[in-house]
């Protein structure tokens, strides 16, 4: 029998909406290579690996290109598959070991909570070229390691910018989030899209990870703790958001599994 390979939709209850990563539970590790080539062949935005360890697992994370340390709904859909398929029990906690520490999800009821490190943005000066990049205006530009965090006006602008990706990619950093707060009468705090072209992923269609950028952002400005937060991508997704301002990012969200194979290959 060939290695399982599971595909999930998280950030959504709805198939083929939200973000699809691939998740393998692997029996033993296997080689960087490996993993870097099962990414580029499923050829989405994550794949994720896991290995079970004494009281946990440890978990890396592929784009089609290149190994990244965080990836939240990768994470999400890691976590999904464990419960789903029996590794875990559904009272118990998922414990991952990873590039960016311990982190930890739970299950509670249909939602997922992941505990994730805060991203903390910095003001900054916009190089030339950003503006160009995006093709529409901005308020302000932050900096944080994840990349750029543009606010821009309003929703309507988050929803429709069509960046240049040729562009973006000279950029001292190519990985950009938008964001603004939405209309009056939404149900959603605020609305963001990421883009990522120098990671092989030209939209990411829900970013667990910008929102560990988003959370101590927007908490700042509309002085909650709790937010509500959609991912305005062709596909969308919900992210529940909560920060009080220390040094954990708790994400919630929904997943769905839509396919599962085997993979043929040693």
């Amino acid at each position: 029998m060939g290695q399982i390979i599971t595909q999930v939709d998280a950030f959504t209850n709805t198939p083929f909406a939200g973000n699809p990563a691939a998740v393998c539970v692997l029996p033993t590790p296997q080689e960087d290579s490996w993993m870097q080539n099962v990414a580029q062949e499923m050829n989405l935005s994550e794949t994720a690996f896991l290995v079970r360890q004494d009281d946990g697992f440890n978990l890396r994370w592929f784009t089609p290109t290149v190994e990244v340390p965080l990836c939240g709904h990768a994470t999400l859909a890691s976590a999904h598959v464990l419960w789903s398929d029996g590794h875990l029990s559904q009272n118990e906690v998922a414990r991952f070991y990873t590039k960016s520490g311990v982190l930890i999800a739970k299950l509670q009821g249909e939602w997922i909570e992941l505990d994730f490190p805060v991203n903390h943005s910095q003001a900054t000066v916009a190089p030339r070229e950003l503006k160009a990049a995006l093709g529409v205006p901005y308020k302000s530009v932050f900096l944080s390691s994840l990349g750029y965090l543009v606010e821009l006006a309003s929703e309507d602008l988050v929803r429709q910018i069509q960046p240049n990706f040729q562009i973006l990619k000279t950029l001292p950093f190519s990985e950009i989030i938008v964001t603004s707060l939405t209309h009056p009468d939404s149900e959603y705090d605020f609305v963001s899209r990421f883009f990522a072209p120098g990671l092989g992923i030209d939209e990411d269609p829900v970013t667990g990870a910008a929102h560990c950028c988003l959370a101590p952002f927007w908490r700042d400005r509309l002085h909650k703790n709790e937010l509500l937060a959609y991912q305005a991508s062709s596909r969308g997704g919900v992210v529940k958001v909560y920060y009080d301002g220390g040094d954990r990012v708790f994400l919630s969200g929904q997943a769905v599994t839509v396919m599962r194979g085997e993979l043929i290959t040693a």
